[in-house]
C-alpha cells in the first residue's frame, strides 16, 4: 500500500482513497481465506470418501497454507498495479474539480474582480473625458494664437504698451469663456457618468 495523502480527494469523496483501496484489499483477502477454507473442507470430505487414501488433515492444511502463500504473493503483486490504477483513474480528481466550500471563495473573488473592473472602467472614462477637454482647450489656444497673428497683420506692428493691454483684455475674456464652457462640459460629463 502506498502512503500518498490525497487530501483534495479525501475532502471531495468524504473518505481517503487509500482507505477505500485498503478495504478492497482486505475484502479480497477475506474472500480468498473463505474460499480456501471451503476448498479444504471439500478436499477432506472427498479424501475421506476414497478407500485407501492416506491424506491426513495436517497434510491438507499444509498444502492449503502453501497454496494460500502462493496466491497471496501473486495477489499482492497484482494489487500494487490495481492500486495504482484505482488511485490514478478512479479515485483521483481532475485539477478543475471544485469542492463545495470553494464556491463561496470563488464567488467572492469574482465579485472583487468585477468591482475592480468597474472602477478601472470608470477611471478610463474619466481620463478619456479629460483628454477630450484638453483637446478642445488646445484647439481654442491655437485659434487665439492664429487670431493674434492675424491681429498683427491687420493693425500693423503695435507698440508694446498697446499690445500688452490688448492681449490682457482678450486673454481675460477668452479665459472666462473657456472656463465657463469647461465647467459646463464637466457637469455634463458627470451627469452622464451618474446615469450609466
Amino acid at each position: 500500500m502506498s502512503v500518498n495523502p490525497l487530501l483534495y480527494e479525501t475532502q471531495f469523496f468524504g473518505f481517503t482513497p487509500q482507505t477505500c483501496v485498503l478495504r478492497i484489499y482486505i475484502a479480497f483477502q477475506d474472500y480468498l481465506f473463505e474460499v480456501m477454507a471451503a476448498v479444504e473442507k471439500v478436499v477432506l470430505r472427498k479424501a475421506g470418501d476414497l478407500p485407501g487414501c492416506a491424506l491426513s488433515a495436517v497434510q491438507v492444511r499444509s498444502s492449503t497454507e502453501a497454496f494460500l502463500r502462493f496466491m497471496r504473493e501473486r495477489f499482492d503483486r497484482l494489487f500494487v498495479k490495481m492500486e495504482r490504477a484505482l488511485l490514478r483513474l478512479v479515485l483521483s480528481l481532475p485539477p478543475t474539480a471544485l469542492l463545495s466550500e470553494e464556491f463561496g471563495r470563488l464567488r467572492r473573488d469574482v465579485e472583487r474582480l468585477q468591482a475592480r473592473y468597474r472602477a478601472e472602467l470608470g477611471a478610463r472614462r474619466a481620463l478619456l473625458a479629460e483628454l477630450e477637454v484638453q483637446k478642445e482647450v488646445q484647439a481654442r489656444l491655437r485659434k487665439v494664437l492664429h487670431w493674434l497673428n492675424g491681429l498683427g497683420d491687420v493693425h500693423g506692428p503695435p507698440g508694446l504698451r498697446e499690445m500688452t493691454t490688448l492681449l490682457t483684455q482678450y486673454a481675460a475674456r477668452k479665459l472666462c469663456q473657456i472656463s465657463i464652457q469647461t465647467e459646463q462640459q464637466e457637469e455634463a460629463g458627470r451627469s452622464k457618468d451618474t446615469l450609466s
